[in-house]
């Protein structure tokens, strides 16, 4: 299996929709979130599924958005042990929103743009690829 491990820098709304488009479909718990105010810092940790890769699998994932001013959240599950599902991950000019299944969602205030997207340890392969209906 392919052992390619990314790492990747957005810092324009065009950036946006490829790292967007790697973390479809990523899976994670409510306490893999993490918002430090003092540092401005938002953090997920996901399984990842590897669009890109020729074997299907998953791979340990972080996702770092920095520079945040402020975080809301829509739709929030009350049952903390919930696992989601991330579907996307946008920009409207003031906002970064992480859309989750479920109608859940992350609304992070950026003083800039800057989301940083790294796989942290080596895949492993997965007989479940995600479907979409």
């Amino acid at each position: 299996m392919d052992d390619t491990r990314l790492h990747l820098l957005g810092q324009s709304a065009e950036d946006l929709p490829a790292i967007s488009a790697l973390l479809q479909d990523a899976t994670l718990r409510l306490p893999d979130i993490a918002y430090a105010a003092p540092a401005r810092r938002l953090v997920l940790l996901v399984n990842r599924y590897r669009w890109e890769a020729k074997t299907p699998s998953r791979v340990r994932c972080a996702l770092r958005i920095e520079t945040v001013l402020g975080v809301q959240r829509q739709n929030w599950p009350s049952d903390p042990e919930a696992v989601l599902a991330l579907l996307a991950l946008a920009h409207d000019g003031e906002f970064l929103t992480l859309s989750f299944s479920g109608g859940a969602a992350i609304r992070a205030r950026t003083e800039v743009i800057e989301v940083v997207l790294e796989d942290l340890a080596a895949p492993w392969e997965t007989a479940r690829q995600p479907t979409h209906s």
